[in-house]
C-alpha cells in the first residue's frame, strides 16, 4: 500500500516532502490517482509526528483525522473519506488504535490575536482612524504573511468598466483613477489609487455590479511573473503544517491561522455601497500594512462570482494590452431570510 500527494493536497509534502522520498510512479492505493509519485506511509512519520503532538488525548474531543481535515485541510481529495483518511493516517504512524483514539488541541498554545483584531477593526471604523489604541503584534503578522505567498500566479488579469453607451473606452483610460479621483476602494484609501484585476472577464464584469442589457469595455492587462502576492483566499489550505519546524511552531500557527482566515474575510465580506467609506477601513488598513511589508498586492476570492481579484498597489506593474466590448446578457439575484 502506497500513498501519494494527492491523498493530502498539502503543498508542503507535495513539493518539499514527498518527492524526497518517491522512487517510483503509479497508482496510488489510497485516492486511486493514477501515474503519480509514489511513496511509503511509514517514510512520512517523521514529519507527521510533531503535527499529532499538539492534540492530547481527550476523551470527549475527536479523532486525529477530523482535527487534521479541520485545521489543516489534510486528506481532501474526493476519495478520502474518513475511513481511508484513518487507513493512512494508520500506516503513516504505524500504529492502529490511535486513529480510534479522540484528542483536543493542546492548551499549551493560546492566542488572542483575533480579539485584538476585532477590537482594532472596530476603533479603526468608528473611534480612531489613524491614531488608534488598539494595536496588533505587527512582527508577528508580517511572519505570518510570509506563509501566504501566491505561488505560479497567472500573468494575463481584466479589468471592467460600464460604458455610457457604444463607445468602446480607450486602453488609456482603462489603468486605475487617477489620485484625485480614486474614491475608497476594498483596498486602497481615498487618493491612493489601486488597480482591481480580475481573473476572468466575468469576475472582472461582475465586480462593477452592472445591469442586464449594459455594456462594458473589459481590458486585458499582463503582469510580471515575478509579483510578490499575499494569497489570502484559503490559509488553511495554503499553509503547510510540514514546513513550520517544530510542534511549538506548528501549535502557534494553529492558533493563529484563523486571525488570517478573518483578515481575508475582511477583503471577501460584501459591503452595501451606502456603508462602504466606513466598512472598507479596516482592509485598506490591512493593505496598507502588507503594501508596507514589501508585497506588490493581495489575492482574495471574489464575493460576486466564482473567480479571483487581485489588488494591484502599484498600477504601473500591470500593462494593458487589449480592450473588448462586452454585454451584459443577464444578472441573477439570488436571496435568503434575514
Amino acid at each position: 500500500m502506497k500513498c501519494c500527494p494527492e491523498c493530502f493536497g498539502d503543498r508542503g509534502l507535495t513539493k518539499n516532502i514527498i518527492p524526497n522520498f518517491s522512487t517510483e510512479l503509479g497508482q496510488c492505493s489510497y485516492c486511486q490517482t493514477a501515474d503519480i509519485a509514489l511513496v511509503e506511509p511509514i517514510a512520512l512519520q517523521d514529519s507527521f509526528e510533531a503535527l499529532i503532538h499538539i492534540y492530547e488525548a481527550d476523551a470527549d474531543g475527536r479523532p486525529l483525522v477530523a482535527w487534521l481535515k479541520e485545521d489543516w485541510r489534510l486528506f481532501d481529495h474526493l476519495t478520502m473519506d474518513e475511513s481511508r483518511a484513518k487507513d493512512l493516517l494508520a500506516a503513516i504512524l504505524d500504529n492502529g488504535e490511535i486513529v480510534r483514539e479522540t484528542f483536543s488541541p493542546s492548551a499549551r498554545f493560546q492566542s488572542d490575536r483575533l480579539l485584538r483584531w476585532e477590537e482594532l477593526r472596530n476603533e479603526l471604523k468608528h473611534k480612531n482612524r489613524y491614531f488608534p489604541e488598539a494595536t496588533l503584534d505587527f512582527e508577528r503578522f508580517e511572519t505570518l504573511l510570509a506563509y501566504l505567498p501566491a505561488e505560479e500566479l497567472t500573468t494575463t488579469w481584466f479589468r471592467a468598466r460600464i460604458q455610457d453607451g457604444d463607445t468602446i473606452y480607450p486602453m488609456e483610460e482603462m489603468g486605475a483613477p487617477p489620485e484625485r479621483r480614486a474614491s475608497h476602494g476594498r483596498a486602497n484609501p481615498p487618493g491612493i489609487p489601486y488597480l482591481y484585476l480580475g481573473s476572468t472577464p466575468h469576475t472582472a464584469i461582475s465586480e462593477i455590479r452592472p445591469h442586464t442589457g449594459e455594456r462594458a469595455s473589459v481590458a486585458e492587462f499582463r503582469v510580471p511573473d515575478d509579483l510578490k502576492v499575499v494569497d489570502l483566499r484559503e490559509p488553511r489550505k495554503l499553509v503547510s503544517p510540514f514546513l513550520l519546524g517544530g510542534e511549538d511552531d506548528i501549535g502557534s500557527m494553529r492558533v493563529d491561522i484563523g486571525f488570517l482566515e478573518r483578515l481575508g474575510e475582511e477583503l471577501t465580506r460584501p459591503v452595501l455601497p451606502s456603508g462602504a467609506a466606513i466598512d472598507y477601513v479596516p482592509s485598506q488598513y490591512l493593505c496598507e500594512f502588507i503594501k508596507k511589508c514589501g508585497y506588490d498586492g493581495v489575492l482574495y476570492s471574489s464575493s460576486v462570482s466564482e473567480g479571483v481579484n487581485l489588488a494591484l498597489f502599484d498600477p504601473q506593474k500591470a500593462a494593458v494590452s487589449a480592450v473588448r466590448q462586452m454585454q451584459v446578457s443577464q444578472v441573477v439575484v439570488t436571496v435568503q431570510e434575514a
